[in-house]
């Protein structure tokens, strides 16, 4: 079921605009696509459409021909929709990243995705934007050191970090939130400066810094630190309550992770 602007969740709040006037339907959000010039990663025109029998997958498709298969009525594809409207520039990125990495495993006659298409899925799916001005908080997250993040360091986590959620299936899943929700998180270091913006100024700049990132570098999915979303400050009422981190389905020990893997220390 299709959500109200009223009824998102607060991680999801910054989409509430486009449900002014109701659950946006494919023909509203085709006019804000054109409106603002959206492509998709080849450089074609977006436009979003019904899905169709056709031979090409969902990242060809939108690659080749700019067609974004989209479900009427489908909470899912709302949101994928929505989250195009809010990150074109990355989105495109990860369009055209799958789609040289699928035409590169066909020339060397691979059927298997490699972890780069891996991971692009995951961070398209579930991906969240850790975006702060201080790094050691990022650490201690990576570390698995919730209660020092999100009880201890809680005011200074509030001053210094945003969490935005970038995966559409996440915003989905947020719908109806379940114990053990999970994302797969990025960090972007920012200045004062970010943190004061406006919020459509701070997605835009997030939006270019993302794209920026995806055009320049491979990944595999450890590059992701798991990120429990019930647990960032505003997720849940229950998260005020220093004990809810005590919570071992939620906030697991740490696992062995990659030095440096994630890319937004680099």
């Amino acid at each position: 079921m299709t959500p109200t602007g009223d009824e998102l969740h607060p991680l999801s709040a910054f989409l509430r605009p486009w449900f002014a006037d109701g659950a946006p339907e494919i023909s509203r959000l085709n006019g804000a696509a054109l409106d603002r010039g959206l492509v998709t990663g080849s450089g074609a025109a977006l436009r979003f459409v019904e899905p169709s029998g056709g031979s090409d997958g969902y990242e060809e498709r939108a690659f080749l021909t700019g067609e974004i298969a989209t479900r009427p009525g489908n909470r899912h594809d709302l949101f994928n929709a929505l989250v195009w409207l809010a990150f074109p520039r990355c989105k495109a990125a990860l369009n055209r990243r799958h789609v040289a990495a699928l035409r590169d495993a066909r020339q060397r006659g691979s059927t298997t995705r490699g972890p780069l298409r891996d991971a692009l899925t995951q961070f398209d799916e579930c991906g969240v934007v850790v975006a702060g001005s201080c790094p050691e908080l990022w650490s201690a997250l990576c570390a698995h050191r919730w209660r020092e993040t999100f009880v201890t360091r809680r005011e200074e986590l509030l001053r210094s970090t945003r969490f935005v959620v970038f995966g559409h299936a996440s915003h989905d899943a947020l719908a109806a939130p379940f114990v053990g929700l999970c994302g797969k998180a990025v960090f972007l270091d920012v200045d004062e400066a970010w943190l004061n913006l406006a919020e459509a100024a701070a997605l835009a700049a997030l939006d270019v810094r993302l794209a920026m990132l995806f055009d320049s570098r491979d990944f595999s999915p450890r590059d992701w630190q798991p990120l429990p979303l019930l647990g960032i400050p505003g997720a849940t009422a229950d998260n005020q309550r220093s004990d809810y981190y005590d919570d071992t389905r939620q906030f697991r020990p740490a696992r062995t992770m990659r030095p440096g893997s994630s890319p937004g220390n680099r």
